[in-house]
């Protein structure tokens, strides 16, 4: 039986100390008790031991705001714009100077899911571009006019223009943040891995927390264990979190009797098992878990800010107000020590990005309600010295071809596009990596999804090779590089 195949055993079919503690329906405050049990070591089968929590090496950053937009939004059309798609509009690739970029040899990494899919085809007829674009900045990096509250942000950003991946349909989402192709076997996700890798920096709080809707697969952990999932959470300060209440009519009063009890049970142990001592001192810290309740609904209530610090982030118009929230939210996330805020942005199984027709109203309509609230993050975290130990990133699952899907649509396209990253050490105002002149192929300094990964955790001070987990061997591929170039 593998050591990891779960962080929950209970120790019999009977009530004891530890089964109590994790079967006795504490709401959100049990889920929590799992993961500090699990990080402590205890209920594993091994004398095998989780990290110590402490990074390995100096960290740049304590925490992540990860913002992903699910779809595939445009590259040429947002943070990579190439003018030669408006140029050649209307032409085949074979009548451009660029004929070879669709050569099938050259698009041999991608591993196809569904054979003759409607979508996630190579189209043949150039689209011309969209939208305008224009220089940001004091680096005068060229940024889409779909996204003119960020082009003045451009220069804090990390803008990397050659990412692939392998997968051609939208379980690239779970690629992009796990690192393998649907086909395989799956990993934890980079969520799961630094909520593994660093101890908490506040036990009233869940330490991975997802914002937006998810559609693939929902679990983060995998053999590392459920307590490293993400918590789900929605901007809500009277419910943030299904079952954070416990099942039933239970009071404050009667949640703390329980706790009261484990406590009381603990102590008649101590004289029988006196060598238990480091659990009896971390059953202490346990009642952490029912504070939760409080922490939560109160990082997510907004009310507080000011009206300036709301309009920062759009809370003052319809179209920007939701996602505004939840970046507002995130920030305060931040400030009270959650370690990996993730927000998905596009609803709809595919994700509201999959622009295969009407891209212009598509990309306008929700770019408009990203760009400001995005833009509104990174000036508030900045004028609050907190951009500097949070690093932001902005991705998605691929970009769209550089061909038309219809009369005004475009595909996915795994082979070259656009990610960007900001702060938590991270050089402000370049651009990384290039695509060819059609925005085809990453040809300059190429990444896998994964270098994310790698550059994310060697700003956390975490390597990833040291986290690996006994008898779960990974690929190279899984850790991926480091991309040193943008770091500052």
């Amino acid at each position: 039986m593998s050591s990891q195949r779960t962080y929950f055993q209970s120790e019999s079919p009977a009530w004891t100390r530890r089964s109590f503690l994790t079967r006795s329906g504490l709401g959100f405050g049990g889920l929590a008790l799992g993961t500090m049990l699990a990080r402590d070591g205890f209920g594993l089968e091994s004398s095998w031991r989780p990290p110590t929590g402490l990074p390995h090496f100096p960290a740049r950053a304590k925490s992540v705001i990860w913002i992903f937009l699910r779809g595939g939004l445009s590259h040429m059309e947002s943070f990579d714009p190439k003018p030669a798609l408006t140029q050649y509009s209307g032409k085949t690739f074979d009548e451009t100077p660029f004929k070879g970029v669709n050569d099938p040899e050259k698009r041999k990494r991608v591993r196809v899911v569904v054979v003759n899919d409607a979508n996630g085809q190579q189209r043949n007829k150039i689209y011309p571009l969209q939208i305008g674009s224009a220089p940001g900045g004091r680096s005068g990096i060229e940024v889409s006019d779909w996204f003119p509250h960020l082009r003045n942000c451009v220069d804090d950003l990390a803008i990397v223009r050659s990412m692939w991946t392998t997968d051609d349909n939208h379980g690239a989402q779970v690629q992009f943040h796990s690192g393998r192709h649907m086909l395989d076997v799956q990993e934890p996700t980079i969520g799961a891995w630094v909520n593994y890798g660093l101890g908490s920096l506040n036990d009233n709080l869940p330490q991975f927390i997802n914002m937006g809707p998810r559609f693939f697969d929902k679990r983060d952990g995998r053999y590392l264990g459920p307590a490293y999932d993400a918590v789900p959470l929605v901007i809500d300060p009277r419910e943030p979190l299904a079952y954070a209440r416990p099942e039933g009519d239970t009071s404050s009063a009667e949640q703390q009797i329980q706790f009261d009890l484990v406590n009381k049970l603990n102590r008649l142990k101590a004289t029988q098992y006196p060598g238990d001592q480091a659990l009896d001192a971390r059953i202490k810290s346990y009642e952490l878990a029912y504070r939760m309740q409080m922490a939560v609904p109160e990082a997510v209530n907004t009310e507080r800010e000011t009206e300036e610090t709301k309009k920062l982030y759009g809370l003052d118009q319809s179209e920007t107000k939701a996602f505004g929230a939840q970046l507002l939210a995130a920030r305060r996330f931040v400030e009270r020590g959650v370690r990996f805020i993730q927000i998905q942005h596009g609803d709809g199984a595919a994700g509201a990005w999959d622009a295969h027709s009407g891209l212009k109203a598509n990309h306008s309509k929700l770019s408009a309600q990203v760009d400001k609230p995005t833009a509104g993050l990174l000036q508030d975290l900045k004028r609050r010295g907190l951009l500097d130990e949070t690093i932001v990133v902005f991705a998605t699952e691929f970009g769209r071809t550089p061909g038309s899907q219809g009369a005004d649509g475009r595909d996915h396209h795994p082979y070259g596009f656009s990610v960007w990253l900001a702060g938590g050490g991270i050089k402000g105002g370049v651009v990384h990596g290039a695509t060819d002149e059609l925005g085809f192929h990453a040809v300059e300094d190429a990444h896998y999804v994964t270098d994310i990964h790698a550059t994310i955790l060697h700003q956390l001070g975490l390597e990833g090779r040291k986290l690996e987990v006994p008898d779960r061997k990974r690929l190279d591929l899984d850790y991926g590089e480091v991309i040193k170039p943008i770091l500052a």
